[in-house]
């Protein structure tokens, strides 16, 4: 993955290009990458907000012609957030697909709530000082996942 340069507009590599660094960035993390994973991951990248497993089981269920159930989808997800190929917007319990499965940042997701648009931004500064702030406090946090709720610029 050498395009680094948009690193902060994760709407690139996409398709073959990204699947392929996801199932290699899952088996280094010794996890298989079957049928269902790839379905479900291809789903993922094909939403252009974040997805709830219903969306996503809808979608591979439509794809498949058979029903997948949302429980199913909710297990590889969390295979899927645990190994970095994808994240977790919390407020809206939905999931997008990163597109840097090879890149660790802790995630600062600019979510609007009107259309519901959802930016991830890398700021390791940010994300430094409340990891720092949290161990202050006497926590060990393992990873700060940091939302902004607001308008995007076209809700402006």
């Amino acid at each position: 993955m050498a395009a680094h340069a948009h690193h902060h507009d994760h709407h690139e590599p996409s398709g073959a290009a990204l699947a392929e660094a996801a199932q290699a960035t899952l088996e280094k993390s010794g996890e298989q990458w079957t049928s269902m994973r790839a379905s479900i991951f291809e789903a993922l990248t094909k939403f252009d907000k974040p997805a709830s497993a219903y969306d996503i089981a809808d979608a591979v269920s439509k794809a498949e012609g058979r029903r997948v159930a949302a429980n199913s989808v909710y297990r590889i997800l969390d295979v899927f957030v645990a190994a970095n190929l994808a994240r977790r917007v919390e407020s809206s319990n939905a999931y997008i697909a990163n597109a840097h499965p090879d890149c660790l940042h802790d995630c600062i997701f600019l979510v609007c709530d009107s259309c519901g648009q959802t930016m991830h931004i890398d700021d390791d500064k940010i994300a430094n000082n409340v990891r720092h702030a949290a161990e202050a406090a006497g926590f060990s946090p393992v990873r700060p996942v940091i939302e902004v709720r607001g308008k995007c610029a076209d809700c402006e």
